[in-house]
């Protein structure tokens, strides 16, 4: 497998990759759908993402991560991390995620962050199993969020 910095053309092969896996749109952190999978909903995204990288296997999309830095530059939210269901558990976020936050630290960000459903333990539990720690909770659009965040994500 291999990563690389996702580009708009790759929109088409990511789209067909999410509609095989018969899911109807890559989610962002709290489960809200972040881009559709049309042609023009995913080349959308990869060219309006400042630090965005796809995974392949084979040659066809089996991971995605799209993180965007603050206007500040000292921290980046992750908006979307997508794995493809036939290679969960072989790696691919923490290799996604390890790649984003080492782009991102190249930058001089080295906090990366996640907004996550309060009412949502099990994405709580995914998110604090790669490392990000509860910062704080708000009320968002969706409901109460919990804030997570990980510190110097490339140490």
């Amino acid at each position: 497998m291999r990563v690389r910095p996702a580009r708009p053309g790759d929109a088409e092969t990511l789209r067909m990759a999410v509609s095989r896996a018969r899911e109807e749109s890559v989610f962002d952190d709290i489960a809200s759908p972040l881009l559709d999978v049309s042609a023009a909903g995913v080349r959308e995204a990869a060219a309006g993402a400042e630090c965005s990288f796809l995974m392949e296997a084979d040659d066809a999309p089996v991971g995605l991560a799209i993180a965007h830095p603050d206007d500040d530059g000292s921290e980046a939210e992750l908006l979307a991390l997508w794995v493809h269901p036939a290679h969960a558990g072989n790696g691919v976020t923490e290799t996604l995620l390890s790649r984003i936050a080492s782009s991102l630290a190249e930058r001089g960000v080295e906090t990366v962050r996640a907004t996550v459903p309060a009412d949502r333990p099990s994405v709580r539990e995914f998110y604090h199993a790669h490392g990000f720690e509860c910062r704080h909770r708000r009320r968002g659009t969706a409901g109460d969020e919990v804030v997570a965040a990980r510190i110097d994500a490339v140490g």
